[in-house]
Order: C-alpha cells, then sequence, then structure tokens
C-alpha cells in the first residue's frame, strides 16, 4: 500500500503578502519555483500510481518543476517521467474565498474584528467567487480521498494542491471534521505525507521545508 504525498504548491506574490487565494490564477513567483524545483529529492525513487494536481497553474507548474511523472517519457514511475499521467483535479481547488478572496486576515478583520476563517466563514463574493462552506470544501476533500484510495494499492498518490484544502485532506484522512484542518499548517512548498499504523490512518511526514531528506 503506497502513501499519499501532499505538495502544497510554491510561493506566489498573493501568498507571499498573506492574501486569500481561492480561484483566482495567480503564477508562482521565481521564489516559488525554486522551492518546487527543490522538492524533487524528495519524490526521488517513489513509485507512483497516480498523480492528481489542482487545475491551478501554481499547482501544476509545482508538481512539473518537482519533477512529478507525466507519463510522457520512458522509465520508471518516479521523478522525472514515465509512470501515471498527471490529471488536473476540480474537486482539488483551494477553497472558494467568496467575497474575501484577495484579502488578507488584518483586511478582513477591520470589517469582523476577531474573524477566523475555521470559525467563522466567507462571505459571498462575485461571479465566479459563490464562496464555499468549509464542510463543502470537506466535501471535495472527501471525493479526492475516494478515488486516492482506488489508486494507493499500486503505489504512491501525489496530490499537489493549496495549503487549506490539503489541510481539510489531511483532516478527513486522520477521520476528523473537516475544521479540524485548522490544526495542520503547512506552508508553501511544504511537503507532507499520510500513511497508515496498523490499518488506521496517521500523519506520516508533515509540513517538511523544500530540500529536506525523504
Amino acid at each position: 500500500m503506497g502513501e499519499l504525498i501532499l505538495l502544497r504548491h510554491g510561493q506566489t506574490e498573493w501568498s507571499k503578502a498573506g492574501k486569500h487565494t481561492g480561484r483566482t490564477d495567480i503564477p508562482l513567483a521565481p521564489a516559488g519555483e525554486a522551492a518546487a524545483a527543490s522538492l524533487a529529492p524528495a519524490l526521488a525513487g517513489r513509485a507512483f500510481a497516480a498523480v492528481f494536481t489542482s487545475p491551478a497553474q501554481r499547482a501544476v507548474r509545482t508538481a512539473e518543476l518537482a519533477g512529478l511523472p507525466n507519463g510522457e517519457d520512458p522509465g520508471g514511475g518516479g521523478p522525472g517521467g514515465g509512470g501515471p499521467k498527471a490529471e488536473r483535479d476540480p474537486d482539488l481547488w483551494e477553497w472558494d474565498y467568496g467575497g474575501y478572496e484577495g484579502l488578507t486576515t488584518p483586511e478582513i478583520q477591520r470589517d469582523r474584528p476577531g474573524w477566523y476563517l475555521w470559525r467563522d466563514g466567507v462571505i459571498p463574493g462575485g461571479a465566479g467567487h459563490p464562496g464555499e462552506t468549509v464542510d463543502e470544501v470537506g466535501a471535495r476533500a472527501d471525493r479526492v480521498l475516494a478515488r486516492a484510495a482506488e489508486k494507493l494499492p499500486g503505489g504512491d498518490v501525489a496530490l499537489v494542491a493549496h495549503g487549506h484544502v490539503l489541510r481539510v485532506l489531511t483532516a478527513r484522512w486522520l477521520r476528523l471534521p473537516a475544521s479540524a484542518g485548522r490544526l495542520f499548517r503547512l506552508d508553501t512548498g511544504a511537503i507532507g505525507t499520510l500513511g497508515t499504523e496498523h490499518d488506521q490512518p496517521v500523519i506520516t511526514r508533515w509540513n517538511a521545508p523544500p530540500g529536506s531528506p525523504r
């Protein structure tokens, strides 16, 4: 049985500024590209049964730079080609922040003192940003986990996405409420792995920075 390999995309100009970046398709910053490329050593030698990415360009580019298999080159299932072709999964989009898209927490708290995303949620936004509850994000994470579970008997499954959706997904892997994702900080360009111990879901590695050994 393989592990779930979670990669948060590299830094963008919005993530550097602390802006809530849900469905806005922001590219990686130069530092984010460098961090994504430095993830490759941590993935070397793994046999991937599947690779799923958010459709956002910052996630797709991170997967490419990290050397995840793309199904185009001959060779084994490790980074650099061969293996499964990466699939873009819309359920891996980041939390839809609605009317808080592009705002920082201090900016939101000017109108809502003490606001906390995991407890207070978001407000509806304009076209393309209706907003989601944490449980709606959890429902998407459950669908991702169901698809990943079908592949895990064949090897590792990489999920390349965003901070909040991957935190929610981790909570759901551990059979916790979606809101428990608040407990699992995940920085840009970081890696985490989810597996089992005695057939029970566990975290086997968390928030490891780019370039760290396996």
